[in-house]
């Protein structure tokens, strides 16, 4: 039925631009709550699916004085489409489906909202703090930039917790977010093309928080100079909390499969921080911290074969984000236990920030359009094998890894070279896996 069932925006009017999931879910719930609706889509088919719901015309093409907002989909670059401006002269705030949300709350029954953000890590911790939630018996709804529209999903009865994951572009488009917690994992150099500079994206970043009451709990991993200055400025405020991911012991890690290595690091001390803000106890944390399990294509623990662990982390497409998932898996006595699947399209020709972890591999195999290049790359640091393709690759790490090591599939590549996107190699790989085990090759 959607989130907002009363009559939340009855009476106003409202365009809607862009008519993906979360575009559909906000007409629904305009149109349920008594909004009267101008929608838009370039696409026919798009269209057609609402055109019994709303009025169709472009935003672009209508007089928009008099309308309660323009909503738009994250995706569209408000520096650069000529909505923002069209918008600005008539008046109209230009806004997202969470700040729909967030004017809709006080018609929803009792609740506090968890908001995560950051360049890294947004989508393990959501889930994490989720899964907690869960595990603690509360009531809970995770949506934002993963999982469904938060405004598709029902509402939470007395006392739930709404976990939203939200993106830069989604807090540029939210005004009235008064988040019962807020967090920042990190803040590093990305999508400077939506912004005037590093620091108007930090700037973004660090809205969240200026949206806060002032009594309102602010978590915040302090280990990048960005993130420690916006702490800084917060730091009058009574409900700060700055974690590290140093606060984390590395014993208690070991156990918690699905959280290895020092990024998961940082997001469980933030998972651990929110948690307790919201008053759940230690026993319960570290119940859900044990029993959490890997989002799809992030360091996913995928199964393991002839006692050797294969991991999924096809969502490492930059080199950036493959160092981690190399630093998780340390050598064993000595002996390197890591054998690495990476390539792809590439987006850099070097492999330098994963240079300090390739003492933990064992092996590396090469694969698609970057493979040749790498795989010269690496020879002189590590036995290579040129597969070429993911499923060579699989067969032939299953063939060389011995009970205890780890078979890892971390690009640091695109994937558009060989598949769709990184879920579908991610599958691919999986699937390679379900075929070792039908035809019986072990470690």
């Amino acid at each position: 039925m959607g989130i907002v069932s009363t009559a939340a925006f009855a009476g106003k009017t409202y365009a809607v631009l862009g008519l993906a999931r979360s575009g559909l879910a906000t007409v629904e719930t305009l149109v349920a709550s008594g909004a009267r609706v101008v929608a838009w889509d370039n696409r026919d088919e798009a269209r057609a699916v609402v055109a019994d719901k709303a009025e169709l015309a472009d935003p672009l093409d209508i007089d928009l004085a008099g309308f309660d907002g323009v909503v738009v989909s994250p995706g569209v670059p408000l520096n650069k489409h000529p909505i923002a401006m069209h918008a600005k002269l008539a008046g109209v705030p230009v806004i997202g489906d969470i700040e729909l949300f967030a004017l809709a709350r006080p018609t929803l029954p009792a609740h506090r909202v968890v908001a995560i953000t950051g360049t890294n890590g947004k989508s393990t911790t959501t889930a994490l703090v989720h899964h907690i939630i869960e595990t603690a018996g509360i009531p809970t709804r995770m949506g934002g930039n993963i999982g469904l529209p938060i405004l598709g999903q029902d509402p939470l009865p007395d006392g739930g917790i709404y976990v939203l994951e939200l993106s830069s572009y989604q807090i540029d488009l939210t005004h009235s977010l008064d988040c019962d917690v807020a967090v920042l994992l990190n803040i590093t150099p990305d999508h400077l093309d939506r912004y005037n500079g590093f620091e108007g994206y930090v700037a973004s970043k660090a809205r969240l928080f200026a949206m806060q009451s002032a009594g309102h709990v602010a978590v915040i991993a302090t280990q990048d100079d960005p993130s420690r200055e916006i702490a800084d400025r917060l730091s009058s405020r009574k409900a700060l909390i700055r974690v590290n991911a140093t606060d984390i012991d590395p014993a208690a890690q070991a156990g918690w499969p699905s959280l290895q290595g020092p990024h998961n690091a940082q997001n469980a001390a933030v998972a651990i921080a929110v948690a307790r803000a919201l008053g759940i106890d230690q026993a319960t944390i570290e119940r859900g911290l044990q029993s959490y399990a890997s989002l799809p294509h992030r360091m996913q623990r995928v199964r393991e074969v002839g006692g050797v662990l294969y991991v999924n982390d096809s969502k490492a497409t930059n080199p950036a984000s493959t160092a981690p998932a190399l630093a998780a898996y340390p050598p064993v006595n000595g002996r390197p236990r890591l054998h690495w699947i990476v390539g792809g399209l590439a987006k850099t020709p070097t492999l330098d920030e994963c240079a300090p972890y390739f003492g933990n591999v064992a092996h590396a195999y090469t694969i698609g359009e970057a493979g040749h290049m790498f795989a010269d790359l690496l020879r002189p640091h590590m036995a290579v094998d040129d597969s070429e393709m993911l499923s060579a690759a699989v067969r032939r790490a299953a063939r060389a890894a011995q009970p205890g090591d780890i078979v890892l599939l971390s690009p640091a590549c695109a994937s558009f070279d060989q598949f769709r996107d990184f879920e579908a190699r991610g599958d691919a790989f999986v699937a390679a896996i379900a075929a070792l085990e039908e035809g019986g090759v072990s470690g």
